[in-house]
């Protein structure tokens, strides 16, 4: 089977280079197409089945339509369409839309991812090209969603009921997946005593990793601090990751409770996330947010935003608990109802982190796309 990924986004994370390697170590024939306008910041270096072209200026994104036209016919300049079984799109209007209007033109069937900027963006802001999104998803042969709360969103607000069964009915949940390293070095022998004991004495260290900038919003949990203090409690606060927004930084350094650790590798990472006892980050939104995952290796129970790309992926208090990311109470008592139950949520976690092997997600994949193209699976 031979499968056109259109993922724009391709070179600007490591994400998506994992799943196209597990993908042909299943068997399937992939080949990448990556629109960009700049070789700028990129942080993927291609492998020999990625095409990439700068086929756009950085305006055209102002224009919707003809950014699309431009990148549709780098692609068929590059591309034998005809050569395909499959299109997969990465996201449902830049990615999914010129897969659609592929689709058309050469008789193949695609399916389209819906992500975080699909939601909080294009659908959000952009009133024009909503009912263009909707088509896209009700010709698509599958649309995979990262997370219960997305398609929940999309199919209530933006979905009319008339399509609503049809859509939903070849939706499926798939998450990201994560680095092997955190699988491979998942880490089963949390001292729970001494933690309980340093818990009842009510000092408690939590950590968030992410950019620093407003949708990461940090600064919600310097308020839930505050909180938390109030109640007795001695709070430990180690932030990692980059310095987007000056502003947000200047208050989180400044505050003598942060332990600032800059950028990390993930060695160092693993290191900090073991010397932890709570992963906290409440988004204003998030796609999925692979940091969640990562911490929940580490036994480390997590704190996500609710409606955003974790809420939904298991049921609340297993691996920890939705909130509200812009109510500093709501976080302060999450941080408290886990230290109530800390020993079983962090099982938790470690049992469950295998929800995100590359190689299991893969398999899901794969078996949709030989329903799809009608591929005979010869075990």
């Amino acid at each position: 089977m031979k499968v056109l990924h259109l993922n724009a986004n391709y070179l600007y994370t490591n994400l998506h280079q994992c799943m196209i390697r597990t993908l042909t170590g299943l068997g399937i024939d992939n080949q990448v197409f990556v629109p960009i306008h700049t070789r700028n910041n990129l942080v993927v270096t291609p492998d020999k089945n990625v095409k990439t072209s700068i086929c756009y200026k950085k305006w055209d994104r102002l224009f919707f339509d003809n950014k699309q036209k431009k990148i549709k016919k780098a692609l068929e300049t590059n591309l034998a369409v005809n050569d395909f079984n499959l299109i997969h799109a990465y996201t449902l209007f830049t990615d999914g839309n010129c897969a659609y209007e592929l689709s058309k033109k050469y008789g193949v069937p695609y399916v389209v991812a819906v992500r975080d900027t699909d939601v909080n963006v294009f659908f959000r802001h952009m009133s024009c090209l909503r009912n263009r999104g909707v088509e896209i998803l009700n010709n698509a042969a599958a649309v995979f969603f990262l997370s219960p709360a997305y398609k929940q969103q999309v199919l209530a607000k933006h979905v009319p009921e008339a399509l609503k069964k049809h859509i939903e009915d070849k939706s499926y949940i798939i998450p990201n997946g994560i680095d092997d390293f955190w699988l491979d070095n998942s880490y089963t022998e949390r001292d729970f005593i001494k933690i309980k004991k340093r818990l009842l004495e009510k000092q408690v260290r939590i950590i968030f990793v992410g950019t620093i900038c407003k949708r990461k919003n940090p600064l919600t949990i310097l308020k839930a601090m505050d909180l938390l203090e109030k109640r007795g409690y001695k709070v430990e606060f180690t932030v990692a990751g980059g310095l987007a927004d000056k502003h947000i930084a200047k208050v989180l350094l400044s505050d003598k409770r942060v332990c600032y650790a800059g950028k990390l590798t993930k060695n160092d990472l693993l290191e900090r996330y073991r010397k932890n006892d709570i992963f906290v980050m409440p988004s204003l939104t998030e796609t999925f947010g692979l940091v969640y995952a990562e911490a929940m290796s580490q036994g480390l129970p997590v704190i996500y935003t609710k409606g955003q790309g974790f809420d939904g992926q298991f049921p609340e208090g297993t691996v920890g608990y939705h909130v509200d990311g812009k109510d500093p109470e709501d976080v302060a008592n999450a941080i408290e109802k886990i230290i109530e139950r800390y020993e079983a949520i962090s099982e938790g976690c470690i049992k469950n982190v295998a929800k995100f092997k590359w190689n299991t997600i893969c398999e899901n994949y794969k078996s949709i796309y030989e329903e799809i193209c009608g591929v005979q699976n010869e075990e």
